[in-house]
This record gives structure tokens, C-alpha cells and sequence, in this order.
């Protein structure tokens, strides 16, 4: 759909939204463009200042919500522009701008096809009750407010007049009642406008938003992934990332590809590759870019391989950025031996002689008494509440349909202190899903763990081993090297601030110590305007943003508590 009809329709609203704000604030300015604003739909005439104000802000979500072609935004324009035409008439001279409202309102009608992304049902009665709750709430304190003060108020008005001083200031205009004082009676205009401005941001917010549902794998969609994944796991380290329970699927025409997604503040994100056969992914993308153009949702990719941005970028007409590099370790070809790998032998050596033991073992072959124990301590050792993880995290520990993923611990004197567990990448790969351990333990752990589960690989069959994502691996390691330009440099050193919070650097650095295989992975995106808003959505899935929300679900439970749940017969698909 060609969406120069959306955007235009969207800028003509920004601009009757900044008109009326800067009307609202500067009389002499709405007295010149008096004549202006009638010629243009949806404008207030307003005998307040401030009810153009709370207009114009509310025009700019409207116009925002045009642009995105929301059904709800068009109903929402339609409706206004029919009440500017009977203003008008009522007011009987002013038959010009009411025909003008009208063609515009007839054109609004004739395009109305144009305007068909659905929004969230589940906001409609929130929203309603959300207003109902605020304005009670303006009405009440409004009330108090005007008459509780004695002495403020002249005269002892009625409770009508109470209430239509209350109403009218919640649009930000005065009643008939007179204060005594300036300052109060100031005081009490801002308080109840700002009351007014509140209850209809969060409403119009409500009302507006893009459809936002709660990712749900359901049974049907985790059996079927688990088909393709046995037949195609191998093509990406990433898919059985896809069988997180938080996540969504859309599936090819055909059945024989899909697409793992979250809808994370208005962007549809997929993760990695699509799973299943190489020559059904342009139609998954194809349902998968229907399904974001129905609700408005921008869609993007993070973490997709080479191959697969390729396809994404051809069938979609998308753009492509390197994110970073993925750190692949060949079984065969590795070896401690050598200068290079001096400081792994070291630390490996010295945790071993401080008496840490190793085991490596299949998720199926750990009791589950065991299994509850470890998923206790990689609770204790979570860094803060959040479960961190969305693109390369499976979200659960133990459960018996995972029975393939393989569990590395440390322990010493009898004590687990570390713990890394692998999900399956196909039927010879692995690929590093949580990496923890206890604080108080000795460093190296991690690197001993990394080294045990490659010299256990042979025996689980297993080739290769994908660890941790570097993100812009190539910017710090060419920026470090001699002859670096100073823009290079620059970047560099900026992606060290960030690693303050991000783990950018430090990342790198522990994954170039095996001297891996650098896998590139890219980020795909519809415009270069829609970055900001991907990257913070990205951000927001992984768990480095906690974005505040009217609804949020309460943290996910402790992996702990959902193999006690398996071990009283609730079976796999628990989460």
C-alpha cells in the first residue's frame, strides 16, 4: 500500500496540532491565524487559550496515529471534522470553512481504505475506564478544591455553578465564580487544566497505541517448530531460540518456515533466521511483514546471519547494518596448546588446583532433584531481577522437552559455584544460552567450564560450539590496531563508555580468548528513521530497558519453580 496518503493526511494534522498549541500560547498569534484555523479541519476555536493547547497536543498523537495508518486515528478525524461542520453551521456564518470541512471529511470517507491498522483491542474498555476513573477523580479534587477553602470563593454559589466551574477548567476555561485572591484563583485554573490534560493524554495514549499482545507460544506452534528444528536446526544457532514461551509465530503459507517474534513498544522483532526450509522463508516474511502492516507495527530482524539478511533485504525491500559477530569455536581445531591460548591454560590450571571439578552432561541425564538445585543457584546468581535475554536466550532451565540442552557445572567441595547451559544448534552444535556463577567463586571458572564442554564434545557428538554475541566486534578490534582513523577511533572509544552498562567490550575480549570463528550478524530495519525506535525495542526485549507500563506482568518466575511444577506432573510447556 503506497502510504503517501497516510503521511500526507498525518503532516496536515502536525500542522493544525503545532498551529493550535502556538495559538494557545500567544493570543496575538491566535487572533492573526484566527481566520486560518477555521479553514482547517479539526482546529479549536476555543474561548480559552489553554483548551487549544490540550487540542493541539492531542492532535499530535492523532497525527502520529495517521501516519501509521490507525483505523482508530482516521475515526477519530472523521469524528472531529463532522462536528466542525456543524459548528459552523450553527454559527451560520461561517459557510465557507464548513464546506471545506465537509470535502475534506467526504475525502477522509473516500480514502477510508487507506486508514485500516487495528489497534489494541484490549484498550478500548481500559481506556474507557481509565477516563471514567480520571475525570471522577478531576471532579472530586476539583470540588474541593473551589469550595473547601473558606473565604476564597465570593458569594455562596450553587452546586451547578461548583460543577460547572470544575468542568469548563478541566478544558481549560473559567467559570462564572469569582475568588478573592489571584493567585488561588490561578491556582486552581493550572491545577484543574492540568487534570484535564492528563485524563484526555492517557485516554487519547489508550486509545491510539499500536496492538501490543502478550508473545505466547502456544503447544500446537511448539511442536511444529520442534519438526522443522529436527529437519533444519542445523542452518542457524539462533533457532531454538525460537521455542522461548514469550514469543509469537507466523508460519509460510506452506507450513514449512516461520518466524519466532515479540511486539516490543510498536516494533514486530523477529530474531535470527527464519526456521525451516531455505525456500519457504520468503513466504513467512511475506506473512510476517502482512501481519506488522495490519497493525501498524514496525517490523525488524536482529541477529539474522548473512544469508538470511540477504533474503530479508530481497523479499522485503528492507535495509541491512552489521550488528556485530557471533563467536563459533570449531571442536576440532581447538586446542589449549600455544602462546596464543596462554592465559586460558593459565586460569584453567589455577582454578583446577584450587580444587574446582567439572561436569558436562545432557539436560535428559541430570537427576531432577539435581536439576532443581542448579536452577536454585543460577537464580541466586542472576545480575538484578530481570531474566536478561530475548534473541539468543531460551528463557527456562530443565525442563524434560529440552532434554537435549547440555548443562556444564563447577563445583567444589561438593558446592556448585558455576554453571554455563548450552541449547542444541541442530544435531552437532551447540550453541551458549546462560553463562553464571557464584560472585564469591574464583575467576576462571567460566573459562574452565568453556574448555569442559569442548573436550566433552566428541562424546555428545557435537563439532561446534557458537558462544557469546560480540556486538561491533569489528569497529573495537580495527580500532585498536595501528593506523586506526580518528573517526574509527572515536567510535571506539564510545563503544567502551557503553560497555560501562552493556558489556561491550568485555564480551569481546572473553570470546577472542578461544580464538573463534567470527560469524557476522546483521540488524534489518525499513528506514533509517525507524533505528531509534528498533534499537530501544531491542533493548527493551533483551532486559537492559525497563520501560515503565500501565500493564506489566510480574517478573518471570524463578526456572527453579517450574521444574517443581514439571516434577508434580504439569509436563513440558510450563514456563
Amino acid at each position: 500500500m503506497d502510504g503517501a496518503v497516510p503521511r500526507l493526511v498525518g503532516l496536515l494534522t502536525l500542522l493544525v496540532a503545532l498551529m493550535d498549541i502556538g495559538s494557545g500560547i500567544t493570543p496575538a498569534l491566535r487572533t492573526r491565524l484566527h481566520g486560518l484555523a477555521a479553514l482547517v479541519p479539526g482546529s479549536v476555536n476555543s474561548a480559552a487559550g489553554a483548551a487549544t493547547i490540550v487540542a493541539g497536543v492531542l492532535f499530535l498523537l492523532l497525527a502520529r496515529a495517521l501516519r501509521r495508518r490507525k483505523r482508530r486515528a482516521w475515526q477519530a478525524a472523521v469524528l472531529l471534522l463532522a462536528v466542525s461542520v456543524l459548528l459552523h453551521l450553527v454559527k451560520g456564518h461561517d459557510l465557507i470553512p464548513a464546506g471545506i470541512s465537509l470535502l475534506l471529511l467526504g475525502a477522509l470517507l473516500a480514502l477510508r481504505r487507506d486508514f485500516y491498522a487495528l489497534g489494541d483491542p484490549r484498550t478500548r474498555w481500559r481506556a474507557l475506564g481509565v477516563f471514567l476513573v480520571l475525570t471522577a477523580s478531576s471532579l472530586a479534587l476539583g470540588a474541593v478544591l473551589v469550595w473547601l477553602p473558606p473565604g476564597r470563593v465570593l458569594g455562596s454559589p450553587s452546586a451547578a455553578l461548583l460543577l460547572q466551574e470544575v468542568v469548563l477548567g478541566l478544558v481549560g476555561a473559567k467559570g462564572s465564580i469569582v475568588f478573592g485572591n489571584d493567585r488561588y484563583s490561578d491556582l486552581v485554573y493550572f491545577f484543574l487544566l492540568g487534570m484535564g490534560v492528563v485524563t484526555a493524554l492517557v485516554t487519547a495514549y489508550l486509545v491510539l497505541r499500536p496492538a501490543e499482545p502478550e508473545g505466547r507460544l502456544t503447544p500446537t506452534d511448539d511442536d511444529r517448530l520442534r519438526e522443522l528444528l529436527a529437519r533444519y536446526g542445523d542452518q542457524d544457532s539462533l533457532g531454538y531460540f525460537a521455542l522461548r514461551r514469550d514469543k509469537s509465530v507466523t508460519w509460510s503459507a506452506t507450513g514449512k518456515a516461520a518466524i519466532a517474534y515479540r511486539v516490543v513498544s510498536g516494533v514486530m522483532l523477529a530474531a535470527g533466521d527464519p526456521v525451516g526450509d531455505p525456500e519457504a522463508w520468503p513466504g513467512a516474511i511475506a506473512q510476517f511483514l502482512e501481519e506488522a502492516d495490519r497493525h501498524a507495527w514496525v517490523p525488524a530482524v536482529i541477529g539474522c546471519s548473512e544469508t538470511g539478511g540477504e533474503i530479508w533485504c530481497r523479499e522485503s525491500g528492507m535495509s541491512a547494518l552489521e550488528l556485530g559477530d557471533e563467536a563459533i569455536v570449531d571442536v576440532a581445531d581447538f586446542s589449549l596448546e600455544g602462546r596464543a591460548m596462554r592465559n586460558v591454560r593459565q586460569m584453567v590450571a589455577r582454578v583446577t588446583r584450587a580444587g574446582y571439578t567439572s561436569a558436562v552432561r545432557r539436560v535428559r541425564d541430570i537427576p531432577v532433584d539435581e536439576r532443581e538445585l542448579v536452577a536454585r543457584r543460577a537464580d541466586e546468581w542472576r545480575d538484578g531481577v530481570s531474566e536478561r535475554g530475548f534473541s539468543m536466550a531460551l528463557g527456562r532451565f530443565g525442563e524434560e522437552a529440552d532434554g537435549d540442552c547440555v548443562v556444564a557445572t563447577a563445583q567444589l567441595d561438593g558446592k556448585i559455584r558455576a554453571l554455563l547451559h548450552f541449547v542444541p544448534w541442530g544435531v552437532h552444535g551447540l550453541s551458549l544460552d546462560l553463562m553464571r556463577r557464584d560472585r564469591a567463586a574464583d575467576p576462571g571458572l567460566n573459562e574452565m567450564l568453556i574448555v569442559a564442554t569442548l573436550a566433552a564434545a566428541p562424546s555428545l557428538g557435537v563439532d561446534r560450539v557458537s558462544l557469546n554475541f560480540a556486538a561491533f566486534r569489528s569497529a573495537l578490534e580495527r580500532g585498536e590496531r595501528l593506523g586506526a582513523g580518528p573517526v574509527l577511533r572515536l567510535w571506539r572509544a564510545l563503544l567502551i563508555f557503553l560497555s560501562r552498562w552493556f558489556q561491550i567490550e568485555s564480551l569481546y575480549r572473553f570470546n577472542v580468548k578461544f580464538r573463534p570463528i567470527w560469524e557476522p550478524r546483521f540488524i534489518v530495519y525499513p528506514s533509517s528513521r525507524d533505528l531509534p525506535r528498533i534499537g530501544v525495542a531491542a533493548l527493551e526485549a533483551e532486559a537492559f530497558l525497563n520501560m515503565p507500563r500501565m500493564t506489566r506482568l510480574a517478573g518471570r518466575p524463578p526456572v527453579a519453580a517450574a521444574i517443581r511444577r514439571e516434577r508434580v506432573g504439569s509436563g513440558p510447556g510450563v514456563s
